[in-house]
C-alpha cells in the first residue's frame, strides 16, 4: 500500500501562482513617459518677432542716449557756466535765455522768413554745383587728355578760398541774389568735383578688365561699373559741399543782404541782441546736421547693393 504525502506549508510549500501568470500572461509594462510636442513653427516665429519688436525700441533708446550724451553735456555746461560766473553772461547768456529768444523769433515769423531766404540761396547754389561738378568730374577722371588740359587750371582755383573771392563776386555781380548764389556754387563745386575725379580714378581695375572682356559699350561701362563704384566717394564730396553751402552763404549774407540767417546774426550783433545772435547760430547748426543726415540716408539707398565686410 503506497503512501502519498502532501507537502505542507511547514515543509516549504511554494506560494500559489497568481492567476495571470498561471494563464501565461505577462505583467503590464510601465506606461511610457509623456513627451511634450514641440510648439508649432508659427508660434515660435511669432514669439521671436515679439522679442525683436520689444528689443528694437530699447536698442534705439540706448543708441540715441549715447549719441546725444555729448550734446547734452555741452548744453548743461553752457547753462551752468554763465550762472556760476565762469564767463560773462552778457556775451554768453545761458542756454535757457537763448532758447527763449529762439522761440520768440520763431513765434513772430522772423526766424522762418530768414531761414527760408537762406535755404533758397543755399539749395540753388548747391544744386547748380552738383549739376556741373559731377559730370565734369566724371569726364576729367575718365578721359586723360581732358585731365591733362584742365589740371593746371583746377590747381589754381581750388587753392583759392571762396571767401577771398567774395568781394570780386560782389563787384562783378552786385549785392543781390546772383552774387550770393554764385559764391555758393563756387564753394560747393570743388569738394564734389575733386571727390568725383578721385572716385573714377580709383575704380577697381579688376572690375574694369572684367567689364571690357564682356565687350560692354562705354555707356554701359559707366552705368554698370563706374557709377556704382564711385557713388560712396562722390557722396563724401556732396556731404562736404552741403556743409560748405551753409557756411559760405552765411558769410555772404553779412554783406548787403536784407534777409537770411547771416543777416539775422549780423543785425543781432550790431543791435547787441546777443541771445538772438546765438539763436541764429543754433539754427544754422541744426540745418547743417539735418542736411547731412538726409544725404547719408540718400547715400545708403543708392549704395544699398554694397555688402559690408561683416555680412
Amino acid at each position: 500500500m503506497s503512501l502519498t504525502t502532501r507537502p505542507t506549508a511547514a515543509e516549504g510549500t511554494l506560494p500559489p501562482v497568481p492567476a495571470e501568470r498561471a494563464e501565461g500572461t505577462h505583467a503590464p509594462a510601465a506606461a511610457p513617459s509623456v513627451v511634450s510636442a514641440p510648439p508649432p513653427r508659427r508660434a515660435r516665429s511669432r514669439a521671436v518677432r515679439l522679442r525683436e519688436a520689444l528689443r528694437r525700441p530699447a536698442s534705439l533708446l540706448v543708441t540715441g542716449a549715447t549719441k546725444s550724451a555729448a550734446i547734452a553735456a555741452l548744453l548743461l555746461l553752457w547753462e551752468a557756466a554763465p550762472r556760476l560766473g565762469l564767463v560773462d553772461r552778457t556775451f554768453l547768456p545761458p542756454f535757457s535765455e537763448v532758447a527763449v529768444a529762439w522761440w520768440a523769433l520763431a513765434a513772430d515769423g522772423q526766424l522762418a522768413d530768414n531761414t527760408y531766404a537762406s535755404l533758397v540761396r543755399s539749395f540753388s547754389g548747391f544744386g547748380l554745383a552738383l549739376a556741373v561738378a559731377v559730370p565734369l568730374g566724371l569726364l576729367i577722371g575718365w578721359y586723360r587728355p581732358v585731365a591733362d588740359l584742365l589740371n593746371p587750371l583746377l590747381e589754381v582755383f581750388r587753392n583759392t578760398a571762396a571767401l577771398a573771392l567774395l568781394p570780386v563776386f560782389v563787384l562783378l555781380l552786385g549785392i543781390g541774389e546772383t552774387s550770393k548764389i554764385s559764391i555758393v556754387v563756387y564753394a560747393c563745386a570743388w569738394p564734389i568735383l575733386l571727390n568725383t575725379i578721385s572716385a573714377v580714378r580709383h575704380v577697381d581695375p579688376t572690375l574694369l578688365k572684367l567689364a571690357r572682356s564682356m565687350d560692354l559699350s562705354a555707356p554701359r561701362l559707366f552705368q554698370k561699373v563706374i557709377l556704382p563704384s564711385a557713388v560712396p566717394m562722390i557722396f563724401t564730396g556732396i556731404r562736404l559741399a552741403g556743409a560748405v553751402s551753409i557756411l559760405v552763404l552765411v558769410a555772404a549774407e553779412m554783406i548787403g543782404a536784407k534777409a537770411g540767417l547771416g543777416y539775422l546774426i549780423n543785425a543781432s550783433q550790431y543791435n547787441f541782441a546777443i541771445p538772438q545772435m546765438y539763436a541764429g547760430i543754433i539754427t544754422i547748426s541744426a540745418i547743417g546736421v539735418t542736411v547731412n543726415q538726409l544725404l547719408v540716408v540718400l547715400e545708403r539707398r543708392l549704395s544699398s547693393w554694397r555688402v559690408s565686410a561683416g555680412d
